[in-house]
């Protein structure tokens, strides 16, 4: 069920992001913000997965690697960095706007305090761990991505986005791992190993229609 349940996950991404980026520099700039949210949120949710235990959260990091490296072909190194500014102002908004809601005293009549309690009281970890780790691999990305763009244009956005995503993954899923669910997830290696591999998986499907020139943004 979980499998089905993957793919759908997937198929949906893909099925959103088409309409933003036919929206051009700002489609972009908005999935690329609000994606590290969503998987900042989901995070916690740990599923099995192929018999694994992993978390829920791998395709929205994937796919938000995936709108930095179209904002980049298509409009450039400065829409990319600033993409990332962007997003770094969003994180940090969530996560106080997140610890102020909880701060608030719940009525007699609320039922939800503690469920919030138990997902918003780990943001500032998880927020710190996915700053930390995004902005390393974000810039580390932005830097590949232009390397390869620049000396490797014989590899397609294809070839471009599969060597950036594959190393920027690895680094990030590494890097999230031992910052953000140290403590928090049960099998900590299985997160990992597992994480990193459907992160590939994504990022190949995701990448697939730019096996066709301008397959995603008629610039």
């Amino acid at each position: 069920m979980n499998e089905m349940l993957f793919l759908l996950h997937l198929a949906l991404c893909m099925l959103f992001l088409l309409p933003l980026i036919r929206l051009k520099k700002e489609g972009l700039v908005c999935w690329v913000a609000i994606l590290p949210l969503l998987a900042n949120l989901f995070v916690l949710k740990q599923i099995t997965l192929f018999g694994f235990t992993v978390t829920a959260a791998d395709v929205y990091a994937v796919a938000c690697a995936l709108g930095l490296n179209l904002l980049q072909e298509y409009y450039g190194k400065e829409s990319a960095k600033q993409a990332v500014k962007i997003s770094f102002v969003l994180l940090l908004f969530f996560v106080v706007m997140a610890y102020t809601h909880i701060l608030y005293i719940p009525s007699g009549c609320d039922y939800t305090q503690t469920a919030y309690s138990t997902i918003l009281s780990t943001t500032p970890r998880l927020v710190f761990a996915s700053i930390t780790s995004f902005f390393l691999v974000q810039s580390f990305d932005v830097f590949f991505f232009g390397l390869l763009k620049e000396r490797a244009k014989a590899l397609g956005l294809f070839g471009r986005n599969i060597a950036s995503l594959t190393l920027s993954q690895f680094v990030d899923t590494l890097l999230f791992t031992i910052l953000g669910l140290w403590g928090l997830v049960e099998e900590l290696f299985d997160v990992f190993i597992i994480s990193f591999i459907i992160k590939l998986t994504i990022g190949l499907l995701l990448s697939l229609p730019t096996l066709r020139k301008n397959a995603y943004v008629q610039v």
